[in-house]
Parts: structure tokens; C-alpha cells; sequence
């Protein structure tokens, strides 16, 4: 069996220690100097939410950061909860935009039960149902798609032999003692999660054998092997590498296609159209490996997302001149 470097270990566990701080203070973009990329939006003023994990939370502080550079006035609402607080928050116009994924939308805002493979009809399919049904209106999408998965060590897949989920399907059936499973409370309620998966490639998980956990846990435990073999992932979270888990292949394809955009109601984009000429530059920009290193800055490096956020915004170009 292969053993992983001390250090290593030391380090993520530091870095997840301090992840739990930087991440639940919600980052207030105060600590992010003023620049201005322009006065398209001056005048007006934003309410941005963002969901509790780290790549939302990201996303939610680039949001910030922004928009208050081409002029905007923005109250930070980031790290306001899960999918549910912030749609509602997003409805009932406490907060003014949040970001989404498009497999959320389909399935949990939506209602619908199949999800679409391509990954631009997804999209479009989603954006033209929540605009026809409920108003929302979608700026995006971003390449990057953070879909669920399943992931293990990589040196207990090699023992157990198991590359795709339908190998976990089997090994439930003829080793059930091996299918242990860390997982977070949304994806187990969730059509998309864990009661869809288990239907879909026909494997049952007595409910003693899955724990839940927070999501940075849920990595932790999975990479220790103790509490379960098989943890429920981000496929854009940078702790994956870092760990050394190996990320079981969706030969089914059940999840869902999750690409990022920006949500808002109708009439806060009619008001405010140059929100997409301002948002769809850094939209394009957010693919996969982008959002994998950003992520692992937070989760492995220990850094705080206002100051990743900056970081990436002003490497890119997107903050302009500095104000200060």
C-alpha cells in the first residue's frame, strides 16, 4: 500500500483548520483595495449572495469585487447558506444575484428528473425555463462544470478494483461491508444526490454505512479511510489532487452537467443590462483548471477567498486602474 508524505498530511490538516476560519468569516471585499474598471453600473446598488462551500463562495467574492470596479454600490451577502436560502433569498429579493449551476436548475428549481448531456443544451434549456416560469433570468455559462462525484484513495481503488460506479454498484452487492460512504446533508436530499445515484445503478447502502458530514470533512475522511471508503466530491475541488483521491467515472451518466452563471431576477437585468457586457469576460474565463487552482488556494494553502478572488480579477485584467 502506498503511503502518503508527512508533510503532506500535516499541511492539508493545517490548511483545512484554517479554511473553517477564513471561509465561515464570509470575506467582506473591504480588504480588497477600490479599482475601477470602468462606470457602466454607477449608480446602482447589488445584494450578493453566495452558497457555503468554497467555490461559491469564490465566485460570490468575484461578484463583489466586480462590480463594485465598474461602479456599482454592493452590499456582501456572501456565504449566506446552501441552494435553498439563496433561491429564495433570490425570489424574494433580498438578495439581487447569486451564482448557480445549470444542473441545480434543472433538477432542484426546476423539477425535472433527466438531466441533458450537452452540456450548451443544458444550459439553454435551463436559462429559457426559469426566465418562461419564474423570472430568473441566467448570465453565463462558465466552461467549468462542478459536478458530483464519487471519489476514493487511490490506493484503496487499486485494492478493491474499482474504476467506475458501476464497479461500486457491484462491490455493494458482493462486499457491502466495503461500501461506506461520507456524503454533505444536501446531497442526501437531493434528486441529483444520493437516493438518484443509488436508483440509477441499482446498488442499496443500509443508511448505518453513510455519514453525514461537512463538506471539508467529507475529504478528510475519505482520504483517512476510516470512516468511509467513498466520498461524495466537487469535480473543480482542488483537494481532490492534493489528497490523492481517485474520482470514479460516471458510466451511467447520472449527474448532471453543472456549468456556473450568475442568477437574478428579470427585472433587476432589464434595469441593469450592462451587467452582462460586465459579468460575460470573467464568465468565459472560469473553466475547470482555473477553478481547481483557486479552490486548492482556499482548501489546501489556507487563503482567504477575498484575496484569491483579487488576486485572479487583477492577473486578468478585470479590476482596471487602482483607486487608491
Amino acid at each position: 500500500m502506498l503511503s502518503r508524505p508527512l508533510r503532506q498530511t500535516f499541511t492539508l490538516l493545517a490548511a483545512a483548520a484554517l479554511t473553517v476560519t477564513t471561509v465561515s468569516a464570509c470575506g467582506s471585499a473591504d480588504a480588497v483595495e477600490a479599482s475601477s474598471a470602468g462606470n457602466e453600473l454607477a449608480g446602482a446598488k447589488f445584494v450578493i449572495g453566495s452558497k457555503d462551500f468554497t467555490e461559491n463562495i469564490v465566485l460570490g467574492n468575484i461578484a463583489v469585487q466586480l462590480l463594485k470596479a465598474h461602479g456599482a454600490e454592493v452590499v456582501d451577502k456572501t456565504n449566506l447558506g446552501g441552494t435553498v436560502p439563496n433561491r429564495k433569498a433570490l425570489e424574494s429579493g433580498e438578495i439581487d444575484l447569486y451564482w448557480e449551476y445549470s444542473g441545480t436548475g434543472w433538477i432542484e428549481h426546476l423539477k425535472n428528473t433527466t438531466p441533458i448531456q450537452d452540456s450548451a443544451k443544458q444550459f439553454k434549456a435551463t436559462a429559457e425555463a426559469d426566465l418562461q416560469k419564474n423570472k430568473i433570468h441566467w448570465i453565463g455559462p462558465t466552461p467549468l462544470n462542478n459536478t458530483y462525484a464519487l471519489a476514493i484513495r487511490s490506493e484503496k481503488a487499486k485494492e478493491l478494483g474499482v474504476k467506475t460506479l458501476s464497479d461500486v454498484a457491484e462491490l455493494a452487492r458482493t462486499k457491502p461491508q466495503e461500501v461506506t460512504v461520507c456524503i454533505e446533508t444536501e446531497f442526501s436530499t437531493r434528486d441529483d444526490g444520493l437516493s438518484g445515484l443509488s436508483k440509477t445503478y441499482g446498488m442499496t447502502i443500509p443508511k448505518d454505512r453513510v455519514s453525514l458530514l461537512d463538506t471539508g470533512v467529507v475529504y478528510t475522511e475519505t482520504d483517512k479511510g476510516q470512516t468511509c471508503n467513498f466520498g461524495e466530491v466537487f469535480t473543480t475541488d482542488g483537494r481532490i489532487a492534493a489528497l490523492g483521491l481517485t474520482v470514479l467515472e460516471d458510466d451511467k451518466k447520472f449527474f448532471p452537467i453543472y456549468n456556473a452563471a450568475v442568477t437574478l431576477r428579470q427585472e433587476t437585468y432589464d434595469k441593469y443590462p450592462a451587467l452582462e457586457k460586465v459579468l460575460q469576460p470573467v464568465i468565459a474565463k472560469l473553466d475547470d483548471a482555473t477553478m481547481q487552482r483557486l479552490n486548492a488556494r482556499i482548501d489546501v494553502d489556507g487563503e482567504e477567498p477575498t484575496k484569491v478572488s483579487a488576486d485572479w480579477l487583477g492577473k486578468e485584467g478585470f479590476l482596471g486602474a487602482d483607486k487608491s
